[in-house]
């Protein structure tokens, strides 16, 4: 062991010995931790994933059962309302559901081309208007689709977008060359994921962004797609209506593309190649797309769920464990089961906030800092609600020391390592550090950084408003069966029952690696609750700078 990474651990375990072995209070610890079971857990997983909640999809029946069930959980748990006098956020959504009249149609070739809806392509508008049309609307292929001062990349150089169809790759350069010194290296940059794409075109006004899907880069399948972009769509109300996003967001399938890339008479594989290359410049099509789209629009409110432990020294001061209650509900347009039940994405974050509030409740006095427990709806429509709540805090970001976000929990049994989705970014990574080498397991990086994981939950918009967040949970090295093993069971769950209806509660789930797992969290929220300092994120980290200068102008 270096001199450096000893003095690291006796800076960070030294106090959490001492905290836990010394203090009047660690029976009171010792007995909040013992409280946590996988027989509550499972319990509370298995009503949250059944069918009577029917998929727990924002702004449905299944929703009121959902929140009015967590009301009733954190009132037993002893939390106060956490928005004044309610447990609820109200979040104000617009729901669209696009229905495109007719294929998508293709000109320009030696002969047109139309490419069905879900077979082919999918796409929605979250333009909040009846009707919209693309026509006649030039194709590029603007490579990556990024744009990136700070790597000198320009995917829109030297074009001008407006009312253009722009077709892109999925994910970025540094994960297809698997060059670490491009972009990221194989660990997806926010410039790979599909809302930023969206976002930039919207920039350069285009009217249709069509990414072409495939399945590694994306990390799902095709499967994934269509059951996020068909049938209802979430979006925030703003106040133009979204008339600044795209007229259509859609994916293709790799077969599509390359048809349209050989009626445009180009080397879709030369092309791709091409795309990953510094200096690289949009390349028309010659071609032209055409797609309608009508949409029922309908304005909604979901709500967040949010309870309180009041502080007894800073209270003032928060500590926020967040995860999502919302999945896919049902589409009745289904053969056979339609309930997208999603048990181990969320029910099992869900439930965990249950058993932390339980847990400390078990306290013999209240931490010194106060603990805001957020379950949050929309995560699967883009993270809304975690947007609304970052963007519309009930407790000022300035006051709120960390964020500890638990989104799918382990089900597969212990494991050695801690893996820590964004490792390197914050100084909470050191407190998670701590906490395994008192427990004698590892901390790692996330296994699979290509798939965009710190994107795609809801520490992610807390991050962007500086505030240093965490989403940490088991690794892949089982105690028995070994990393192989463990990474094969990721696999097949992404590939097998990943937003689908196939995610089921299994009482042949082995619970005790998330019951670790519970530890960790309820031992480094704690931990913060019970310190007068503020963790921040660490130097090169693009969250840093926010930070700092809200820090300062608080």
């Amino acid at each position: 062991m270096s001199k450096k990474i000893l003095l690291i651990f006796l800076i960070f375990s030294l106090p959490i010995f001492l905290f836990f072995s010394c203090s009047p209070k660690a029976h009171d610890v010792e007995a909040a931790l013992a409280s946590l079971s996988t027989e509550e857990l499972a319990l509370d997983v298995k009503t949250l994933a059944s069918d009577e909640f029917e998929g727990r999809f924002p702004a449905s029946p299944g929703e009121e059962k959902t929140i009015a069930f967590l009301k009733e959980e954190f009132e037993k748990a002893g939390l106060e309302p956490g928005n004044g006098d309610s447990y609820y956020q109200e979040v104000p959504l617009v729901e669209i559901t696009s229905i495109p009249v007719g294929d998508l149609t293709i000109t320009g070739g030696s002969e047109p081309l139309a490419f069905a809806f879900e077979d082919d392509f999918v796409g929605l508008t979250l333009r909040v208007q009846e009707k919209v049309t693309v026509s006649d609307s030039d194709m590029i292929f603007v490579g990556y689709g990024i744009v990136a001062p700070e790597y000198d990349w320009n995917d829109y150089d030297g074009i001008d977008a407006k009312g253009k169809t722009v077709v892109m790759l999925v994910n970025d350069p540094g994960f297809a060359t698997q060059d670490p010194d491009l972009f990221n290296g194989r660990a997806m940059t926010y410039y790979g994921r599909w809302t930023y794409k969206y976002e930039e075109a919207a920039r350069q006004g285009a009217a249709c962004a069509v990414i072409i899907h495939e399945t590694e880069p994306a990390a799902y399948g095709w499967g994934v797609v269509q059951n996020g972009w068909t049938g209802p769509n979430f979006s925030l109300i703003t106040e133009d209506g979204n008339a600044s996003r795209c007229a259509v967001e859609s994916w293709i399938t790799l077969d599509a593309a390359k048809f349209i890339f050989d009626a445009a008479r180009k080397d879709f594989d030369e092309l791709k190649k091409s795309a990953e290359k510094p200096g690289f410049k949009p390349v028309s099509l010659g071609l032209k797309a055409g797609l309608t789209m009508e949409n029922r629009t309908r304005e909604a409110v979901s709500r967040n769920v949010i309870g309180l432990l009041p502080g007894s020294e800073r209270a003032d001061e928060y500590i926020i464990y967040t995860a999502h209650w919302d999945h896919f509900g049902k589409k009745s347009e289904l053969e056979g089961d339609q309930i997208f039940n999603g048990a181990l994405d969320n029910a099992t974050g869900t439930a965990a906030l249950i058993e932390l509030a339980e847990a400390f409740k078990q306290l013999g006095s209240p931490p010194k800092r106060s603990i805001l427990f957020l379950a949050v709806t929309a995560e699967e429509q883009g993270l809304l609600g975690s947007d609304y709540y970052a963007t519309h805090p009930i407790y000022p970001l300035t006051k709120t020391a960390a964020v500890i976000n638990m989104d799918s929990l382990n089900i597969y049994g212990r494991m050695k390592d801690i893996r820590i989705v964004g490792y390197g970014q914050s100084e909470l990574d050191d407190y998670v550090k701590a906490f395994a080498a008192e427990a004698g397991r590892i901390v790692l990086p996330n296994p699979t950084p290509e798939k965009g994981s710190f994107f795609r939950s809801d520490h992610f918009p807390f991050a962007k408003q500086g505030v240093p967040a965490l989403n940490a949970g088991s690794g892949v090295q089982h105690v028995e069966r070994g990393e192989k093993w463990g990474l094969e069971q990721i696999e097949n769950y992404i590939r097998e029952k990943y937003h689908k209806p196939s995610d089921e509660y299994d009482p042949n789930w082995d619970l005790s690696g998330a019951l670790d797992d519970l530890h960790m969290y309820f031992t480094l929220g704690y931990r913060l609750s019970m310190e007068d300092t503020f963790p921040n994120w660490k130097e090169g980290s693009e969250f840093k700078l926010k930070r700092d200068t809200d820090m300062q102008n608080r």
